[in-house]
């Protein structure tokens, strides 16, 4: 299986995209490839790599989102593999509305499950599709940021990108 491999400039530093077939298996602040593939699921990991200038719409989903419309992303398709939660938990994520963080507690629950703050919180660690994924929209219940695989100085920018 090949895919394809775009590092775009943003604001928040170098993105990289991996991406097979107009599907995003992983991306994240980074100029890495290395970075991405820890992330991907061992059954989804390609083979070859080519690198490219351009994914079509997704590359317009980024460049939408750094420029103040954070919808677009949330429409690119995404192929992540894990567990029945998890996996869930994922899509749920997506629907968390731009400006309007979550707290683990918050999340849990809109996944279904009110008692699993640590498997929410687990879904978000290992998300591999940063951005088209928004892991970053949640946060503690005392209002502080938590973790972020890619800096809290990254999620601190882009929740205050969405809530402008």
């Amino acid at each position: 299986m090949k895919a394809q491999l775009l590092e775009m400039s943003t604001p928040d530093g170098p993105f990289t995209i991996l991406a097979r077939g107009g599907v995003v298996l992983a991306s994240g602040w980074t100029a890495s490839l290395a970075d991405l593939t820890g992330q991907v699921h061992p059954g989804l990991r390609p083979d070859a790599v080519e690198e490219v200038r351009d994914l079509a719409s997704i590359s317009s989903a980024v460049e939408a989102f750094y420029s103040g419309d954070p919808v677009p992303a949330m429409a690119v398709p995404v192929l992540q593999q894990s567990g029945p939660f998890r996996a869930h938990a994922w899509e749920v994520l997506r629907e968390v509305k731009p400006g309007f963080p979550v707290t683990y507690s918050e999340y849990a629950a809109l996944a279904g499950n009110p008692r699993a703050v640590r498997a929410a919180a687990s879904a978000c660690a290992f998300n591999a599709a940063a951005l088209f994924v928004p892991c970053h929209r949640v946060i503690r219940t005392d209002g502080s940021l938590g973790g972020f695989r890619w800096g809290l100085r990254v999620k601190e920018s882009l929740l205050a990108r969405e809530a402008a």
